[in-house]
């Protein structure tokens, strides 16, 4: 039997399939903690806490994010406190290290082996890559670094690191590189499939496959995603091809980077920007849609665009690849790992509106000459991240050396009892005396 242990405040994020596939091996014995709004799992325990940020503004500017990230690990290490006095004792924990949560567990789990999924390592923001917004001085630079403390404390601690792409393992220290494994959380690409017959309807506006239909997804519609980019260049299109149609799929809060100081969000000021020049009844916003909505929205793709700084890959690219989506995408490092111009889809540089117009266009005027990059995307989808046959494998294969291997670097025997909160010992001694 192996116990496995996953932290994440939001539960299950990229952990959902795995933790999933752990479970359903009742070898195993799969447990979650994560904040108040960690979703339900079946068959999976999920133990949730609650922090407060009153008065975090009373902190050093410098020390806001790690004082957040200090009341969380609070909080974390009162649930798995709580676990091990109900007698749990993980043999492999997952966490995500960037909000905090990773700070107490080596200390609640000594012989624990860690893996922290390492997603992103703060190294620049927008104003040092997007010259249309103002630069930081040295102390925001210096703030931008202080992001990474609870992740530093993390990595010292762990066993094993997993990125989910190259680049986003390069940007990580290099002394802490060699403990970082490549391994995507995968997509299902036997579920996101191309699909001729498909068709969405907007508003009593049917739209299917085969249309001249451009798309855009993202979590939220932001610079970080090059939304502005996009709406300026669609503009252009939109003139050039009278039939065509816009689809947005994104919400209008910030995920990453700042909101905009002289608009409620990135949306309403790129609308009131471009006011004179979209077509609004050919640009359609749908905000935040279910699931299987955005997977017929990649199916009736005639052009998907991708646009991303310098940052963490979304899963929405390799879904449109696996979607046999036509990908226009930013020349940019995370997008330049997984497409190669003019075989599996094409490149832009991410800041030319006009060279993203105008291929734009050329795909929606010849889409035969592009049928190729579809398959092409397809095929890489499926051949570098799906995750039953491909990420899947990776993953087991990294929790099997991690238990045939020696001592984890906080093991030296049993945590003491003083770092067991008072309260949790009485819980602990209960379970013993129900357990003789």
């Amino acid at each position: 039997m192996t116990r496995f242990l996953f932290v994440h405040n939001n539960l299950p994020a990229q952990f959902g399939r795995l933790m999933e596939h752990l479970a359903s091996d009742r070898r195993n014995v799969v447990k979650g903690v994560g904040a108040h709004t960690a979703k339900k799992m079946k068959d999976i325990e999920i133990v949730r806490y609650r922090i407060s940020t009153t008065g975090v503004s009373a902190v050093h500017p410098f020390a806001r994010r790690f004082e957040v990230e200090c009341r969380r690990a609070e909080q974390v290490l009162y649930a798995i406190a709580g676990l091990k006095a109900s007698g749990f004792e993980p043999d492999i924990v997952v966490v995500h290290p960037g909000w905090g949560e990773a700070i107490p567990l080596r200390e609640i789990f000594p012989a624990a082996k860690i893996v922290c999924y390492c997603e992103f390592y703060y190294g620049a923001d927008e104003s040092k890559f997007d010259d249309e917004f103002p630069k930081v001085g040295v102390d925001g630079r210096v703030g931008v670094s202080v992001k990474n403390a609870a992740t530093l404390l993390a990595l010292t601690q762990a066993d094993r690191g997993v990125a989910p792409t190259n680049w986003q393992k390069s940007v990580f220290p290099e002394i802490f590189r060699s403990r970082i494994e490549v391994v995507h959380d995968g997509i299902m690409t036997d579920e996101v499939i191309p699909n001729p017959n498909a068709s969405i309807d907007i508003g009593g506006l049917t739209i299917g496959a085969g249309s001249e239909t451009i798309t855009y997804v993202a979590r939220n519609l932001e610079p970080y995603r090059g939304f502005h980019i996009f709406m300026r260049s669609i503009v252009r299109v939109l003139k050039a091809r009278p039939a065509a149609q816009v689809v947005i799929v994104g919400g209008d809060g910030v995920s990453y980077g700042r909101a905009p100081i002289d608009a409620v969000s990135w949306k309403a000021r790129m609308l009131r920007e471009l006011k004179d020049e979209l077509p609004l009844d050919r640009v359609h916003f749908l905000g935040r849609v279910p699931y299987r909505t955005y997977l017929a929205i990649l199916q009736v793709s005639a052009v998907h665009i991708y646009l991303t700084y310098p940052f963490v890959l979304s899963w929405s690219l390799l879904e449109a690849m696996s979607a046999g989506c036509l990908v226009i995408g930013s020349d940019t490092a995370p997008v330049q790992e997984v497409i190669t111009h003019k075989a599996n889809g094409l490149l832009v540089p991410l800041f030319d509106i006009g060279a993203i117009a105008e291929q734009t266009i050329e795909c929606l005027e010849h889409p035969e000459r592009f049928a190729a990059l579809r398959v092409k995307a397809r095929e890489t989808a499926v051949g570098r991240y799906d995750f039953t046959k491909r990420c899947l494998p990776q993953h087991l294969k990294i929790f099997d050396e991690l238990m045939a291997s020696g001592e984890s670097p906080g093991e030296a025997g049993a945590v003491a009892d003083d770092v067991i909160p008072p309260f949790l010992k009485s819980r602990r001694t209960v379970k013993r005396k129900r357990t003789r």
